[in-house]
Parts: C-alpha cells; sequence; structure tokens
C-alpha cells in the first residue's frame, strides 16, 4: 500500500466507531492488516458457510443484510449497513458462524480484516475490545427486547383479529345514491380520501360499490362518461359481511373470493360500515397481502413455488396463533385455490382453449373446502361438446393441457395422486354426459369400487372456467340420489364401518399398525366418519354443498338430525381436525401425518378427543337408524 493511500485509509479509519477513539500504534497495527475488497451488485460478501468469519468494515456501498433459511423475495432484508459500519462483530469475535447472509447493493468497497488479525487487535487495542463488548451486549438487550415485543404484539393480535368487526367501523362511510354521476362519486373518493363508495337504496341498504380499482377499470381505460350514473359501473350485489363477524371472518372470506372490501351490516342488512384489506393489515401483519400478490402477479411455476411456501408459512403461523380448525382448512383452501387458479393460468398461456366451455373440478378434501397441511391432489375436467363436435378431439385438447397443469401442482407442493386421479387422466376428463353416466353407473350398481368413487367424485366443486357446467352436474346428481335409496343404503352401511376408536373399558382402541403402534388414525376413524355421515345426509335430502360442515348445519336446519345437538358434532369434527393440523405441523415422519400417539395428550387433549369420537359415533348411529343397518 503506497503512503498517500495509507494516510487515506487512516483518515478513513479516523472518522468512524470506534476506530476514531483507538491509540495510533493500534490505529496503525489496523491498517496494516486490512486487505481491500471490492463486491460488484448483488454478489455476497458473507455466509455463514464462511469459517471463521472476517471482519468487513464498509467503505463505500450499502451491504443488505437477510436472514438466513427457507425466505423469498417477498420477505423483506432484516436491515442495512452502510460506509464506517462493521460487520459481524459479535460472529467474529466468538469465531462461529454468521447468522445472516450479507449482500452488495450496487458496487460495494470494504476492507477485510482476517479473523486471526481481528483476535489480535482484541489483545492489543482496549478501545476495540471495549467497543466489541459493548456492541454484543447490546445485540443481547435488543433480542431480549425483541422477543417481549413479539410475544405481547402476538397475543394483541390474536385477541384483535378475534374481535368483532363492529369493533372497527370507521365513520363516516360514504354512502351514494345509484343515479349519483360517476364524476361525483370518484371526487367524494378523493376528498374523503377513501377507497371505496358504497351505493345505497333509500333503507340504506347496500346495492352495490365503487372502488379505485374499479375506476381505473371500469372508467378511466374504457372511456367510460363521467356524466354517467355510478350504477353502470359498481359492483353489484357487492360483498357483504355481519358486523358480528370477525376480523379473521373478514379476511378469509378476502382471501376466498379474492376481494379487498367488504360492506358490513347489521342484523337487519344496513349499511353499518366497510372493512377493506388494508384495514385488516393494519390489525394483523402476517403476510397476506404479499402473498397474495405475489400468487396473482406470478409470471412462472418457479415463481408459484416459492409462493407455495409462503402460503404453508403463513397458515403454520395462523395455527401457532391458535387460529381454529374450521377457519384455517377454509383459509388453506381459499389460497390453494388461488394458486391452483394462477396454475392454470400460466399453463392456458400454451393452449388454445378459447371458445370451448370447460371448468376445472375439485374433488375430496378440496372439494369440501377442508384441506389440511398434508394434501395431493384430487381433479378432474369437465367439458360440453357442441352441436357435431367430436368429444375424444376435444379430450386430447384438454388432457395435454391438464397434463402442464398437474405438473405445474406438483412443483408447487401438491403431489401427484397415487390413485392417479387428476385431469390428466382420460377416465376424469370428461364431457358433461360422460360424467353424468359415470354418476348413474355407480348409483345403479353401488359395488365396493363405486362405493370408493362415490366417497371421492361426489364432494366436487368448480375451481376455474364455467361453474354452471359443475352446477348443473350438482343439481343433476342429487336428482339422481334422492330416490336412490339402495345406494345410499351401500353408502351408509360402507360409511359405519370406520368405528371410532373408543374402546369399552379402556379409553381407546389401537389397529395395530406396524409401522406407527399405539397410535390413531384421525382421518380414516376420525374425521371420515363425519365426512362420510354428511355426504349421506346430502345426497339423500338434496343438500347441494359440498362442505361437511355446511352439509351437517342445512340438515339440521332442514330437521334432519332430529334433536342432535348440532353445534356438538361439528365442534367434534374441528376438534379432529385441529389435532390433525397440529399432528402434520410437527413434522411427523411421512405416513403418519394422520396418526396420533393419545399418551403423548395432555388430559384435556385426551377428553376433547374422546368427545369427538363419541360425536362421530352419534351420527353413525343416525344412519344406522334411518337406513336400518
Amino acid at each position: 500500500m503506497s503512503t498517500e493511500s495509507r494516510e487515506e485509509l487512516l483518515a478513513f479509519l479516523r472518522r468512524h466507531p470506534p476506530f476514531q477513539d483507538m491509540g495510533s500504534f493500534a490505529l496503525e497495527a489496523l491498517a496494516a492488516a486490512l486487505k481491500p475488497f471490492t463486491v460488484a451488485d448483488g454478489g455476497q460478501i458473507l455466509t455463514p458457510n464462511d469459517m471463521p468469519p472476517d471482519l468487513y468494515i464498509i467503505e463505500s456501498g450499502q451491504v443488505q443484510v437477510r436472514q438466513v433459511g427457507d425466505v423469498t423475495l417477498t420477505d423483506p432484508p432484516l436491515y442495512g449497513l452502510e460506509a464506517g459500519q462493521s460487520f459481524p462483530l459479535a460472529a467474529t469475535a466468538a469465531r462461529r458462524p454468521a447468522i445472516n447472509t450479507y449482500s452488495a447493493v450496487g458496487e460495494v468497497k470494504c476492507w477485510r480484516l482476517a479473523s486471526a488479525d481481528f483476535a489480535a487487535l482484541l489483545l492489543s487495542s482496549c478501545e476495540f475490545n471495549r467497543f466489541v463488548l459493548d456492541h454484543v451486549a447490546g445485540l443481547l438487550h435488543e433480542a431480549r427486547r425483541q422477543i417481549e415485543i413479539q410475544f405481547g404484539q402476538r397475543n394483541a393480535d390474536q385477541q384483535t383479529m378475534n374481535a368483532q368487526l363492529s369493533a372497527f367501523v370507521r365513520p363516516g362511510v360514504i354512502r351514494i345514491a345509484p343515479s349519483t354521476p360517476i364524476s361525483e362519486a370518484m371526487a367524494a373518493m378523493v376528498t374523503a380520501k377513501v377507497g371505496s363508495v358504497i351505493v345505497a337504496d333509500a333503507d340504506d341498504r347496500p346495492l352495490g360499490i365503487f372502488t379505485q380499482s374499479d375506476a381505473l377499470r371500469r372508467v378511466v381505460v374504457p372511456g367510460h362518461q363521467p356524466g354517467a350514473p355510478i350504477a353502470e359501473v359498481m359492483t353489484s350485489p357487492p360483498a357483504t359481511i355481519s358486523s358480528h363477524a370477525t376480523a379473521y371472518d373478514a379476511m378469509l372470506a378476502m382471501a376466498m373470493h379474492r376481494i379487498r372490501h367488504l360492506v358490513i351490516v347489521d342484523a337487519e342488512d344496513r349499511i353499518a360500515g366497510v372493512v377493506s384489506e388494508r384495514d385488516l393489515f393494519a390489525m394483523q401483519r402476517i403476510g397476506l397481502r404479499n402473498v397474495r400478490k405475489v400468487i396473482e402477479g406470478a409470471a412462472n411455476i418457479d415463481e408459484l413455488a416459492r409462493a407455495a411456501g409462503d402460503v404453508r408459512r403463513l397458515c403454520l403461523n395462523m395455527l401457532a396463533q391458535g387460529v381454529n380448525a374450521e377457519k384455517l382448512t377454509q383459509f388453506i383452501s381459499g389460497l390453494n385455490d388461488s394458486l391452483t387458479r394462477r396454475v392454470i393460468e400460466i399453463a392456458l398461456g400454451d393452449h388454445d382453449l378459447a371458445g370451448l366451455d370447460w371448468a376445472w373440478l375439485a374433488f375430496g378434501s378440496e372439494g369440501r373446502d377442508e384441506q389440511t397441511f398434508s394434501t395431493d391432489q384430487d381433479n378432474g375436467i369437465i367439458f360440453a361438446v357442441p352441436a357435431g363436435g367430436d368429444a375424444e378431439a376435444l379430450r386430447q385438447r384438454f388432457l395435454a393441457f391438464a397434463k402442464e397443469v398437474n405438473e405445474g401442482l406438483a412443483r408447487c407442493g401438491f403431489p401427484l395422486c397415487k390413485g392417479n386421479i387428476m385431469a390428466s387422466n382420460p377416465s376424469w376428463c370428461l364431457s358433461r354426459e360422460e360424467w353424468r353416466e359415470c354418476f348413474s353407473k355407480w348409483i345403479r350398481a353401488p359395488e365396493p369400487e363405486a362405493l370408493l368413487n362415490a366417497t371421492i367424485f361426489f364432494d366436487f366443486r368448480s375451481l376455474f372456467g364455467d361453474e354452471t357446467l359443475a352446477r348443473e352436474l350438482r343439481q343433476w346428481l342429487l336428482a339422481q340420489t334422492a330416490d336412490a335409496k339402495m345406494f345410499l343404503r351401500f353408502m351408509a352401511e360402507n360409511a359405519v364401518k370406520a368405528t371410532p376408536p373408543l374402546g369399552m373399558i379402556r379409553d381407546f382402541t389401537f389397529d395395530n399398525n406396524a409401522d406407527f403402534p399405539h397410535t390413531l388414525d384421525l382421518k380414516a376413524f376420525g374425521a371420515r366418519p363425519f365426512v362420510d355421515a354428511a355426504r349421506i345426509i346430502a345426497l339423500a335430502h338434496n343438500i347441494p354443498h359440498s362442505s361437511t360442515v355446511e352439509r351437517l348445519r342445512t340438515a339440521a336446519a332442514q330437521q334432519r338430525l332430529g334433536g342432535d345437538d348440532i353445534n356438538a358434532m361439528i365442534e367434534g369434527f374441528f376438534i379432529i381436525q385441529q389435532l390433525r393440523l397440529r399432528n402434520q405441523r410437527a413434522g411427523t415422519a411421512p405416513g403418519g401425518e394422520n396418526r396420533i400417539d393419545p399418551d403423548k395428550l395432555n388430559a384435556l387433549d385426551r377428553n376433547m378427543l374422546k368427545e369427538a369420537f363419541k360425536q362421530a359415533k352419534r351420527l353413525q348411529s343416525r344412519l344406522q337408524l334411518e337406513y336400518r343397518l
């Protein structure tokens, strides 16, 4: 190093702590040991793999510090470092790996102090030694403070998100008449600095909603006349939610319906307020906005795969915060629906299906909105064959498309179905008439395979495409099953074989599974009795829902369950689901995701599990009574 360069380095060091307080001898020794180090934009300067870690002093540029591990580009950096700052002091002093990665933003020029020279400087300079010790002590204090803040925030957030929306209603919601000119409505939004206005009738009941995004998509871009009435461009009917619903309920509704505003209504359906996605995230910063934006904006499957990881982390976080199983399974299903739709949209870019009437169907747990953390694919396609069209030729076009979608979903963490119940299988890529024939065959000849198929395929809903095809198929199916007494009896007979594992003497009975001894299968003998019973009741009584809980609630409203306490049954089902989710979160070995050792449960959980199994038995008893089994 030239004398001029050395003087420049010393001058730089004297401008920044702790070097400005070091004696001349120690400072000269430091300058002699430092080596210049330049990194281009985006380059990594230090990672936890670098051992022992050297010390870096930033001369110019900015260094971005990111958390190590399962993070994505949507996760913000922890912080940034600028000229004069050093890193990683604590790790270099302790000769342990750094806990973060350090990367260059733009070109970064550093001075590098080897780990051995750092140790020598600690011994030779009291000022440097004191600076390092103070820095480490400060890190420990900050870590403890952050833990306390996060613990308190978690409890506060949980209470907030479980509070009713009535607690968050803002005064001054803008109401306008349907005849109000568009320009006047937009001016009102600007003046009030709000993102929406509610179109109301004379009785203050919501007729529609108009938002900032509506203004861009429906007025500005197409050049709609600003003097036209707002009724021409509003969203009608608006999505509404009761003022007694919770913030979690609102968050779930927005995620499932891909909307950003809900009109809050009172018991008489009058306007009580409006809640936006922004309002919810002012209450609870759990990342849904980022996740949904990444899903909707993903340009390829790789980006979606990263978003799928975000979905899982988000849902695990919600489970840890105590979100109940009903909301969480619906939330998982809602976000997974968004992922699936985006995979389909991306695949459509490579396949010309324009002008065809078709729909992507979800079966099984996805069809019931009851997905847990461990779920594979169960899907199919229904399509309409135009007059004079060739069903087989259409099928071949759909199969190539479906194969790409199934593979894309697999890359996003939804394993290919081992039983090949997927849209890329010609058996489940069928025309409207072929699906009806399939269902008719199973109903006419209820053999074991037909009964098994019924437990999967009769729980379907449309995720993408022409929803009318799925709705009409559901109506047709219910008309067929209402009078299919023999078929329903066989289904009931099959359903009651999955007996909840309650013992006469001991609390529980076990199925002697060699791989997972002394465990209970919460899916096969816990959730399944509820699911099977609800399905049979729905097929017998023209209940159009695919969700287990909605089927039971509707049956109770129709007085199909006698004097049984439907709320206790539903609570029992969700106790099982909550235990399944907790077990899957714990990372149980493959094959054991739904198995639990009751001896590892606390007394309260054991008693709740026993009560849940009793409720399942009550549902089975009702089937036995109705079908004389």
